[in-house]
């Protein structure tokens, strides 16, 4: 019973719970938002929805369309809306460090062992 406890108790595991719940919560902002842009687009343009399409007669590829184009837009709305202004938010008020050209201590040890051990004895 231990094990399981520690198993469950483990700080990946919650960390890996908590996520997941956000990510459903975040699903449904997205699915409901993407609703709204699928909505916008149809009655700009009529809605697109390809579920009865059967090119030659025989195969029915629509279902799939309309599943790509939702897709599609849903990452145009994820990359527009939420990537990019992170990013940029990001990139303002966390601006990268200049790397700085410092040498590891245990490389200029080793540099300083190697240069010994060719050293001349005498």
């Amino acid at each position: 019973m231990k094990g399981f406890k520690d198993f469950v108790l483990r700080g990946n595991l919650v960390e890996l719970a908590v996520a997941f719940i956000i990510g459903a919560a975040f699903a449904t902002v997205v699915k409901g938002f993407t609703d709204v842009v699928i909505e916008a687009i149809a009655k700009a343009g009529g809605a697109p929805s390809f579920d009865d399409w059967k090119p030659g007669g025989f195969v029915t590829v629509g279902p799939f369309l309309s599943a790509l184009v939702a897709f599609l837009i849903t990452a145009a709305i994820v990359y527009f809306f939420i990537v990019k202004p992170y990013e940029a938010a990001k990139a303002r008020f966390f601006p990268a460090e200049p790397e700085a050209d410092t040498v590891d201590p245990n490389t200029e040890l080793l540099t300083e062992i190697r240069d010994a051990l060719r050293a001349p004895r005498a």
